[in-house]
């Protein structure tokens, strides 16, 4: 059975994860999983849910090898987790090539495109670093401005019409330690 799983990295990406849904439901996958939510994410349910109904004979089916893995490491664990279940994993784009892990070519080609990958992802994070270090230099970086403070007499408003931390919290989306900040700097 050919199993799908997509992920986007954020609610922003609609789009994104309805094409990649769209893609796995068009190779054939019977069910599909799909996740809004960070790679770098510590708990990825609908992965463990898919990982865990993975049974000996299913293929699992990604668009491309970032919707599924963090890192090469974390990729080639998943194959090995995936093949251990006497399962496999076919990756739909890679450059116009489909990979499946049953093919021992296309596994070589998987560990060296997940290489790639990830130098390219090291890369662009040690440019970002040097610009950001540039426009402080420059004096033109600031960093984020801070949400909650932005807040603060709002903040101190509720809590002096006795609302709790928790509920000025849930009601300005913000962390519970945040109104505690906010309250002890104002």
């Amino acid at each position: 059975m050919l199993i799908g799983y997509a992920r986007t990295s954020t609610t922003d990406q609609v789009a994104g994860l309805e094409g990649q849904v769209r893609e796995l439901k068009a190779k054939g996958c019977a069910k599909v999983y799909a996740e809004q939510i960070s790679a770098t994410s510590a708990r990825r349910p609908e992965l463990t849910a898919c990982m865990d109904n993975l049974r000996a004979g299913d293929v699992l089916v990604v668009a491309k090898p970032d919707r599924l893995a963090r890192s090469t490491a974390d990729l080639l664990a998943l194959v090995k987790d995936i093949e251990a279940k006497d399962a496999a994993l076919l990756i739909l784009s890679m450059g116009g090539q489909e990979l499946d892990t049953r093919n021992p070519t296309s596994k070589l080609m998987l560990t060296m495109l997940a290489a790639v990958a990830e130098f390219e992802r090291d890369l662009m994070k040690e440019r970002q670093a040097e610009g950001i270090a540039k426009a402080k230099a420059d004096g033109r970086y600031k960093g984020r401005k801070p949400t909650a403070m932005n807040q603060a007499l709002k903040i101190q408003q509720m809590k002096a019409e006795g609302q709790k931390a928790t509920d000025i919290a849930k009601t300005l989306n913000i962390s519970r330690m945040s109104v505690y900040r906010a309250l002890r700097d104002v």
